[in-house]
């Protein structure tokens, strides 16, 4: 079984996505299992306080090092699979988020997401335990339970036994650099608009042939960078072959 453990101050976000989505079947089928920890129960004082202001100057506010190295620790202590936990935290200086990068991770047993918030995390922490750091995109959000949910939902998907028709998963968009191809249900026709006939005739082969023709020049049009990755893939397999 997969391990996730979810460091937050914001607890109830991150439960309220666990409980509302794909994830709650997945954790029921006994694929995966999530763990969240509150980052305000290893605050400092009173108040448990999480965050200081920056050595330096400077505006906003930096989550103190000592709660996140308890809380960390603990989250590792709960990990059953004690050798090469991945540490996550997300950043805007992090590798770009992607399908590839998203099979990969799917693949390993403990993970530990931080999730950011204000300016940033104390340098330490990261020198100390992140082994990877990822950007979903560059832009900036309010807090990091946001694109930590993302990296979730993604990695969840892709881990055997999390679906029910696996085969679906292989055929997403981004899957071989290749956008998704249209999809079609019920009613056959829907205000002068109708399902393609090659849909209709049950060959499957022929089905597939345009199914391929539709992901590339979607692709085309919309995602030439895309595009270019999968030219250049399959010219290396070609080289290769």
């Amino acid at each position: 079984m997969n391990q996730i453990a979810i460091i937050t101050p914001v607890p109830k976000l991150i439960d309220a996505f666990v409980n509302n989505s794909i994830l709650r079947k997945i954790i029921d089928r006994k694929v995966l299992e999530i763990k969240i920890f509150n980052l305000r129960d290893f605050g400092i004082g009173k108040y448990k306080k999480i965050d200081d202001t920056p050595y330096g100057g400077g505006g906003g506010m930096i989550l103190k090092p000592e709660p996140l190295f308890r809380a960390i620790e603990v989250a590792m202590n709960w990990i059953k699979i004690k050798e090469r936990i991945r540490v996550i935290l997300t950043a805007p200086g992090g590798q770009k988020w992607d399908q590839c990068t998203a099979k990969q991770l799917s693949k390993k047993k403990n993970i530990i997401f931080l999730c950011g918030h204000y300016k940033g995390v104390d340098e330490r922490v990261i020198d100390e335990y992140v082994t990877d750091q990822f950007s979903i995109g560059d832009y900036v959000l309010t807090c990091g339970e946001i694109p930590v949910m993302a990296i979730i939902d993604s990695v969840s998907r892709l881990i055997p036994g999390a679906l029910n028709n696996q085969d679906s998963v292989l055929k997403d968009s981004f899957s071989y650099n290749l956008l998704d191809h249209p999809h079609y249900t019920n009613p056959r026709e829907y205000r002068k608009r109708g399902v393609p006939n090659v849909l209709l005739n049950g060959n499957h082969r022929k089905i597939d042939q345009w199914r391929m023709e539709f992901r590339k020049t979607r692709t085309i049009n919309y995602r030439p960078d895309l595009w270019e990755k999968f030219i250049n893939v399959k010219e290396s397999e070609i080289k290769n072959g």
